[in-house]
């Protein structure tokens, strides 16, 4: 029965795992039957085309399926040319990866894509290929990229904006238990060991930032076309994301500057009540922030919170310049610094400023997205380009 228990629990504590694979299973075979039905031994590419498409929400998954159907039109093209001209064979197989390769760079296809090209051209340069089997095994990739797309609605229990809200509720409560840690260690005392205890953590925290902000684009997109969610409050959620980005950077600054302060000599901060109890302050803020924005609470709950951080800030502030005379003057600048990113800290809890709003936030990376480069201005360099050799083979200004 312990036994049972244990392992019942393996699964219980891992539902949201649980529930994607059981998905991405109920995709591939769906995919295989299909493709078997209605297109002739079309049910393997359509279950490994599935298998690759799919993830874990629709906007995801519909953005891999277009990789996929890009990947394989390529991929089948050049296929069918490097067969007709070398047979089949290692020369033809080495001559599609070549070609796909030179092809998914000249159109400036993403990661995804650009994966993609090679590996459903040689799913297409199988044995027996010829024309008809090329075009049985794209449309075998259209059912399978379509049939990851459906399922993919199934594979999270929540929306965008959901999920959105968690990874923000999550990074906020791991950027105030860091502050609370940091606040613990200046009190008692702190050396450059426990300094870099914190700074490991902050930079963790770091690496968190380019997973909030391709998941807070996605509730953007998503409100953009969904009729079951609204779009001003996913727009207010994606400026939520960027100030918790801010939150965290400044988090990690302040990380580095005890870290700073600790290998330095005279290090007045270890054993600082005031400067602990302060940043003790600024970790309950931002939980507190988190609060109201799981609770959905009034905005002027959230600018009182922000206003009395910056009442603390400015307390420590007074506090610190008047030890100006009895202190090192580089460990002063740093204390000070302290002081400035907890007003930074304040400015996202409440989102007053500028740098949230009127400055461009980048969306995810080009390598993430299946075309690197819009599609139209390909078109345009393209044309530009074929004019201007046009023009120099008539001798033509």
């Amino acid at each position: 029965m312990r036994l049972y228990k244990r392992t019942i629990k393996l699964f219980t504590d891992r539902k949201v795992w649980v529930r994607q694979i059981a998905v991405a299973s109920g995709a591939s075979a769906t995919a295989w039957l299909l493709g078997d039905t209605f297109i002739k031994s079309g049910g393997v590419v359509a279950a490994i085309v599935c298998a690759l498409s799919i993830r874990i929400s629709l906007y995801k998954s519909v953005r891999e399926g277009f990789g996929q159907i890009v990947g394989t039109a390529i991929g089948a093209s050049v296929a069918l040319g490097s067969v007709r001209l070398f047979n089949f064979g290692f020369i033809s197989v080495a001559a599609t990866v070549l070609l796909c390769s030179v092809v998914a760079r000249g159109l400036h296809l993403g990661e995804v894509a650009s994966v993609n090209v090679p590996v459903t051209a040689l799913i297409v340069i199988g044995p027996g290929i010829s024309g008809n089997t090329a075009i049985h095994r794209l449309a075998s990739t259209l059912v399978g990229a379509g049939t990851a797309i459906v399922f993919s609605y199934f594979s999270h229990s929540s929306t965008p904006k959901g999920r959105t809200e968690a990874q923000i509720s999550k990074l906020g409560e791991e950027c105030a238990a860091l502050l609370s840690e940091m606040a613990e260690g200046i009190a008692v005392g702190y050396e450059a060991i426990d300094a870099g205890k914190w700074l490991s953590k902050g930079r963790v925290l770091i690496e968190e930032i380019p997973k909030l902000r391709a998941q807070a684009l996605e509730a953007k997109r998503y409100a953009r076309w969904s009729p079951l969610e609204q779009e001003d409050a996913a727009d207010a959620l994606y400026i939520s994301g960027v100030a918790i980005e801010h939150t965290i950077v400044q988090v990690r600054t302040m990380a580095r500057t005890l870290f700073d302060a600790a290998v330095a000599k005279d290090n007045f901060m270890s054993g600082n009540g005031e400067l602990a109890q302060a940043i003790l302050d600024c970790s309950s803020a931002i939980l507190t922030k988190i609060e109201y924005i799981e609770l959905h609470s009034n905005i002027d709950q959230i600018d009182n919170v922000a206003h009395d951080l910056r009442l603390v800030s400015r307390v420590l502030a007074d506090h610190l310049f008047a030890q100006a005379r009895t202190v090192d003057q580089d460990q002063l600048v740093r204390a000070v610094s302290l002081v400035g990113n907890m007003e930074r800290i304040a400015d996202s809890l409440d989102e007053s400023s500028p740098a949230l709003k009127d400055v461009k936030t980048p969306g995810e990376p080009l390598s993430a997205q299946v075309l690197e480069v819009n599609p139209l201005q390909q078109g345009k360099r393209w044309r530009k380009r074929i004019v201007q050799f046009f023009k120099a083979l008539t001798g033509r200004s």
